[in-house]
């Protein structure tokens, strides 16, 4: 683990862990109240994992904070993974990074395509910002199975909670289901981003 990583991990629960210490002395656990199943067969409280009926402000406001906190790495992750994928490997083209023009760079800029043509970019470019690095997109196999995959993942996840909404309407179930439902969304578009869009790097010239 680098040492980054570790300094927000001990930053996280040194703020977290006596949070959750004073949340826990909030207030105890209602009793539970049933429903009466010769009216209704709906199964709100089943699920796979025993949770209290009743939290306090300070325990649902520790429990946001996590999920929040949980939001940001997930988007973090999917950041570099987008990034890594889509962002070609270092040394493969000899344009600069700092803004300023390489050697014998056209601007308008243009970049040779495989067909003999050229590729423009009219709607970015002008006098004072230019493109200085394309790459196309891969359109690699992974990428088509990946998509393919979180399709059905998304269809299914859509499915059992359509069927959960229908029949128990079990809350943790939902919960899950909903999860899947658009993490799975979220991984379509992550995927499309990293294998089918190219990456185009522009440079812009600024007055300071």
């Amino acid at each position: 683990m680098r040492t980054r990583t570790l300094v927000v991990v001990l930053v996280v629960l040194a703020v977290l862990v006596p949070t959750w210490y004073v949340a826990m002395q909030g207030e105890p656990p209602s009793e539970e109240i049933a429903i009466d199943h010769s009216v209704s067969e709906i199964r709100p409280l089943d699920g796979f994992v025993d949770t209290p009926t009743k939290l306090s402000p300070s325990q649902v406001g520790v429990i946001v904070w996590v999920a929040l906190l949980a939001l940001l790495g997930v988007l973090a992750f999917f950041h570099r993974f987008m990034d890594r994928l889509a962002r070609p490997p270092e040394g493969e083209s000899a344009a600069v990074t700092d803004g300023g023009e390489p050697s014998g760079a056209r601007r308008p800029s243009s970049e040779p395509r495989s067909d003999g043509g050229v590729i423009t970019f009219p709607w970015i470019e002008t006098d004072d910002r230019w493109v200085v690095e394309y790459h196309d997109a891969s359109d690699a196999k992974e990428g088509l199975l990946a998509m393919g995959g979180l399709t059905v993942l998304t269809i299914a996840f859509a499915a059992l909670f359509t069927g959960e909404y229908l029949t128990l309407a079990r809350t943790q179930f939902f919960g899950i289901y909903a999860f899947g439902m658009f993490m799975s969304l979220t991984g379509l578009t992550v995927s499309y981003y990293a294998w089918f869009m190219p990456h185009v790097e522009v440079a812009e010239r600024r007055d300071h």
